[in-house]
């Protein structure tokens, strides 16, 4: 029996552990909380009955012990500095001029991360244990707060290795997510408390409670970025130190981007950035480091700061404000948008009456109810949207919203993307699909049509003068019913006959990105111009050589061949190319050979670290021009490794795949050869 008792108190733990990591490091959980509470409690309850198999890493440590008489300060190894901001993209053009200056490199590597708004924390393992949790305090000496540490969710007790560093120091934020801080909002004022104005405060506060089952009961994570004090374990670079502390069971902060050189280290910010509405935290900026260790310890820090690192800011403006109404709008995939109409309110000099909620798992994880006070943030260059319910102010006159089963401009029944959040109407001559279609292939990241924007073509929509792209361009023939239509004169009209005609010049790259195609956007758009120059080109391409580019994937490919291979795809690059639009240039290749007779025909090959000769860019060109796969990561697949100086894991993965591996100089004489 004493046996029995034992193995069902060790399975489960183990089974326990298992779902926190499902929770916490890969956010996909396999049961509902109910359960994971009935496991929890039967552990309680077994480990109460027989304390004998008492152990410090049980997963009921982390509800709370007992209350501690007050907190030690404990000095940092390695202090834990500030981060230096830049407010302007110049103060990073400037910051990234001198690390080239000073480094003696062209195209630095950089990770990407947001900087989440909480609160900094250390915690200390040591052989796989957690012996310590510090607060940030003024960079050298912190608050122990080891007890709170053990009840913030995704924390380990134990490191899940077999092989633990000796001592291994990992640094992040404590937070509360944007729903957990609503619902504890709530409850405060359902008390009679006055409530926390944020969750950063919320989490700062609990970490400083000297009772860590109250603590607990704030549901505080922890997201893990940065690294301290280590023994007995190195890494070459941040993104492979972020995998492996992941490996061991530590949650690390999303959705980290990564880039090569300060044109690309851009793009990857402004993508960011449009993704901030749908994070569940909230975030006050980009980090952006440098990825290379060994380049960080030659620039070492100044007293304040490292001098590798920068945090690019903006402000952040709120307002409280009501949902008057949530309302759903088409967008030119046929995408369902659910919108929320708010009673206007002025943020940061601009009246907002209308946000976003992106898709329906969105709003449900919001929480939005037509009714429901809302909190609704602008910062910096990022569209106005919905942080989180005020759910105190909620009086019960609230009502959900109903997501449709039939689209609201045609009335198609619509269908959710297999493995996908977005619900679209798949009525290819929805009026509303046609309609921002043809707005976004007249706007600046598009075709730039002068003197064609959203009013005109709705009303060139409605006058039955235009039914599609194509029709934009024999507007020419149609001046008579132009001058009938209301607010447009001859200056007008001129003016977008003359932005219709001077569009057909635009190169082929904005074209194919005005043309809808799922997924093709102005960066991919560009990847595509580059590795094949037409469309007649890209039209004969399968699946799999389009997936062979790099940048380009399987997805990608995918929506990108059905376009072109269906009969409205070419019928409509048909028809603008006999209207004179670019049709692109074909690729003249710095070889003739091609994907069947190439000297990389069939070849998987994979460029990494600094080249001397050429840009890794150019290198990869060169692959495909010689018929191989320019790939991005290392496999069983990869027949060549180019390596230039400091390779890094890429290099070290291809020697224990016993991969092919040349340096620069002996790659290019195999092709010359």
């Amino acid at each position: 029996m004493t046996e029995s008792v034992r193995q069902n108190i060790v399975e489960l733990r183990a089974e326990l552990e298992r779902h926190n990591r499902l929770y916490y490091v890969q956010a996909a959980p396999e049961i509902p909380d109910r359960d994971y509470d009935r496991m929890m409690a039967e552990l309680q309850r077994l480990e109460t009955e027989h304390p004998e198999y008492d152990s410090l890493t049980s997963p009921t440590r982390k509800v709370g012990g007992e209350p501690i008489a007050g907190f030690q300060q404990h000095q940092h190894r390695v202090p834990m500095l500030s981060i230096d901001n830049a407010f302007e993209e110049q103060e990073l053009v400037d910051w990234n001029a001198g690390l080239r200056k000073t480094l003696d490199q062209n195209d630095l590597e950089f990770s990407v991360e947001y900087k989440i708004d909480g609160v900094a924390m250390a915690l200390v393992y040591e052989q796989g244990l957690l012996v310590r949790g510090v607060t940030r305090g003024n960079g050298v000496v912190g608050d122990d707060i080891t007890s709170n540490a053990r009840v913030v969710g995704g924390v380990p007790l134990r490191l899940d290795t077999s092989a633990p560093p000796s001592v291994l120091e990992v640094r992040g934020e404590v937070v509360i997510l944007n729903e957990d801080f609503a619902t504890f909002q709530a409850a405060q004022v359902a008390a009679g408390d006055d409530p926390f104005k944020n969750p950063r405060n919320a989490a700062a506060g609990a970490l400083k409670l000297l009772d860590p089952g109250e603590a607990h009961k704030r549901n505080l994570r922890f997201l893990a970025h940065g690294v301290g004090h280590v023994d007995g374990v190195s890494w070459q670079h941040y993104l492979q130190f972020l995998d492996a502390i992941r490996e061991m069971g530590l949650p690390v902060t999303p959705h980290v981007g990564k880039a090569t050189g300060f044109a690309e280290l851009m793009t990857v910010i402004g993508r960011m950035m449009e993704g901030v509405a749908s994070l569940p935290f909230e975030v006050d900026g980009i980090v952006i480091k440098l990825n290379r260790l060994v380049e960080r310890d030659q620039l070492g820090s100044t007293s304040k700061s490292p001098r590798w690192v920068r945090a690019y800011k903006w402000e952040r403006y709120e307002a409280e404000t009501r949902v008057v109404d949530i309302a759903i709008q088409v967008g030119k995939t046929g995408t369902l948008t659910p919108v929320a109409e708010l009673e206007p309110v002025e943020i940061d000099g601009t009246t907002v009456s209308r946000a976003s909620l992106h898709n329906r798992d969105e709003l449900h994880r919001l929480g939005v109810m037509v009714g429901d006070t809302v909190l609704v943030e602008k910062a910096g260059k990022i569209i106005p949207h919905v942080l989180r319910v005020n759910e105190a102010r909620r009086t019960g006159d609230e009502r959900p919203f109903l997501y449709p089963e039939f689209c609201p401009e045609c009335g198609t029944a619509v269908e959710q993307d297999e493995g996908g959040v977005y619900i679209r109407c798949p009525n290819p001559t929805c009026p509303a699909q046609l309609r921002e279609t043809l707005i976004f292939f007249a706007s600046r990241p598009a075709m730039d049509i002068d003197g064609l924007g959203e009013k005109l073509v709705e009303q060139l929509l409605d006058s039955g003068l235009v039914d599609g792209i194509p029709s934009l361009y024999c507007l020419g023939e149609k001046r008579e019913h132009l001058l009938k239509l209301e607010r447009l004169g001859e200056k007008s009209i001129d003016r977008l006959l003359a932005g219709i005609e001077e569009s057909k010049k635009q190169p082929f790259w904005r074209l194919l990105t005005g043309l809808n195609i799922r997924h093709v956007g102005q960066s991919n758009a560009q990847v595509l111009e580059r590795a094949f120059g037409t469309g007649d080109e890209i039209a004969s391409q399968t699946i799999e050589s389009l997936s062979a580019v790099d940048e380009i994937g399987p997805v990608i490919a995918a929506s990108v061949h059905q376009f072109f291979a269906s009969a409205a795809g070419g019928d409509l690059l048909s028809q603008l190319k006999q209207l004179g639009l670019n049709p692109g240039t074909k690729v003249v290749r710095t070889s003739e050979m091609d994907a069947d007779t190439g000297k990389l025909a069939g070849k998987s090959v994979v460029v990494t670290g600094i080249l001397a000769r050429m840009t890794r860019d150019e290198e990869k060109q060169l692959v495909r021009d010689h018929g191989g796969k320019a790939s991005g990561s290392v496999s069983s697949r990869t027949d060549y490794l180019v390596a230039g100086e400091k390779a890094g894991s890429k290099l070290s993965r291809a020697q224990v795949l016993d991969v092919t591996i040349l340096n620069e100089d002996e790659f290019l004489a195999m092709l010359e050869s």
